[in-house]
């Protein structure tokens, strides 16, 4: 009896470790991305993405009045980015292109064009890597890029393990990974607001699918401070072997 009471106590420890090592596991950053990472496919195919452009079907809401138009954006890395959107608002037709080329950029608005100073600069940066981290979650590796766990969450109702990523220029933004995927679906962010100051956008990620090698997210939904602003469905995902470097630094 002595013996019996003896082995089932080594068991008991033996599962409290167990236990323990997996709650451990589960709040080391270096897991939860390594686990976000498979479930898009694989550090190898990952890699293998050192250029993409996507385009997307947009609805925006500003002020309450909703426009349909559409987006396309090419990526190299996480400092080389151009973004283009296109739509009609208020009964007018618009269109914005940003680029980011290293550390230079610019933004055409219609038919006025001007170079982002040294802040936009900064500012179209963070949110780059805010954009393309979600889609591949391989940068988050980088030493520039400090991860912290936080506090579990619910997204769409299903539990969530979060980090809190401090990026290259000190400013700090939470991205959630699905408890049992690990895929990648909210992020949290102050970025830049229309009217000056910051406001904290909100976007999730669903609806994966197989493009290319990996999962993409193909339904993203940004919110900010708490009101609806724009709802992407992407309709094309294309791993790119180069990119014309003009593409990164013109906005004609």
């Amino acid at each position: 009896m002595k013996r019996l009471s003896t082995v089932l106590s080594v068991l008991a420890v033996l599962c409290a470790f167990g236990v323990l090592a997996r709650a451990e596991d589960a709040a080391d950053p270096k897991a939860i991305v390594d686990k976000a990472i498979k479930a898009l496919g694989g550090e190898d195919a990952l890699g293998k993405v050192k250029a993409a452009s996507w385009k997307s079907k947009t609805k925006t809401t500003i002020q309450g009045n909703e426009s349909d138009g559409t987006s396309q954006a090419t990526m190299q890395g996480i400092d080389h980015f151009r973004q283009q959107f296109e739509g009609e608002f208020t009964g007018n037709t618009f269109k914005v292109v940003t680029v980011l080329d290293g550390d230079k950029g610019a933004r055409k608005f219609g038919d006025q064009s001007m170079p982002l100073d040294k802040d936009g600069v900064i500012a179209q940066k963070r949110i780059v890597y805010i954009t393309i981290i979600p889609v591949m979650v391989l940068p988050l590796k980088n030493k520039d890029f400090k991860l912290e766990t936080i506090a579990e969450e619910k997204v769409d109702d299903k539990p969530a393990v979060g980090l809190k990523v401090t990026g290259p220029e000190g400013k700090e933004f939470k991205i959630y990974f699905d408890k049992e995927s690990g895929l990648p679906v909210r992020t949290i962010a102050k970025v830049p607001g229309f009217q000056g100051g910051e406001v904290v956008q909100e976007t999730t990620f669903s609806d994966y699918k197989e493009m290319e090698g990996i999962k993409k997210a193909t339904k993203v939904v940004a919110r900010r401070d708490g009101e609806k602003f724009q709802e992407q469905h992407v309709t094309e995902f294309k791993v790119l072997d180069k990119v014309d470097p003009k593409t990164f630094s013109e906005v004609d």
